[in-house]
């Protein structure tokens, strides 16, 4: 058994501040352990959110050290103990309560997004032929667990705040689910580009690096996402192509 400083935020609605607790830590434990076992010992008014302690849930997210990060999958042996760990809420989204934000923000911005539409089915069973490498693609996608670590990390939501103006990265890895699947025939490119402000994104992949899901969101959803949008409304070629194939539909 050793001992380790945790520096965790507390407080209300963004105001307080830093108060250390120290607690004992042995082999194997996360940062949620330590946050549970400061609560039963010493702060028993100590608000955090947590449910699976899996990694699956997405519910502990919280920044570590200033670095967005799910407590349940942050293993003490992976940050320096020789100093205090800091602890403290996602800036991106209102504080309620020392670790606890409102997120639910992400759930308005969900129901904006245009949902799937299928096309005619291929069969009268109702089902559709999909190439696999098709369904591969959109695979990835669905590993989300919104834990919003990538809306808290990405800057144009955190330092500039434009919330109203853009959806940020986990709605558009869930645009491109929609978009690139092979039975849906919605069109998002116009409201992407306006609405939901794809433009502001510079492919930083600060995002990607933060997902504890390992998807990669630049690479594979946002740049794919502003090719389209590209191809769509700035490339004159694409224009003349609409013209002459005016049936076509998207890929």
């Amino acid at each position: 058994m050793s001992t380790a400083t945790f520096r965790i935020w507390r407080g209300e609605n963004g105001n307080g501040g830093f108060k250390d607790h120290t607690v004992e830590v042995s082999e194997g434990m996360v940062v949620l352990d330590a946050v549970h076992k400061i609560q039963a010992t010493q702060a028993t008014d100590l608000a955090c959110r947590w449910n699976c302690k899996a990694g699956k849930c997405g519910s502990c997210s919280a920044e570590i050290n200033g670095s967005p990060r799910l407590m349940c999958m942050t293993r003490l042996n992976q940050i320096p103990l020789d100093q205090p760990v800091t602890i403290e809420p996602m800036r991106t989204f209102p504080h309620r309560k020392d670790l606890v934000t409102d997120v639910s923000w992400n759930f308005d911005v969900k129901k904006k997004i245009a949902r799937f539409k299928p096309r005619k089915a291929d069969a009268a069973d109702g089902t559709f032929k999909m190439g696999q490498a098709d369904i591969d693609r959109v695979q990835e996608f669905r590993k989300c667990i919104e834990c919003y670590l990538c809306q808290d990390v990405c800057h144009v939501l955190r330092d500039h705040g434009k919330h109203e103006e853009f959806i940020g990265p986990r709605f558009f890895v869930y645009n491109a689910a929609l978009e690139m699947h092979p039975a849906d025939t919605g069109d998002r490119l116009g409201a992407l580009k306006t609405d939901h402000g794809i433009g502001y994104c510079n492919i930083t992949k600060c995002c990607t690096n933060v997902c504890p899901e390992e998807i990669r969101i630049t690479d594979n959803a946002i740049i794919p996402l502003k090719e389209r949008v590209v191809d769509e409304f700035y490339d004159p070629l694409g224009w003349l192509l609409k013209k002459l194939r005016p049936g076509a539909t998207k890929g």
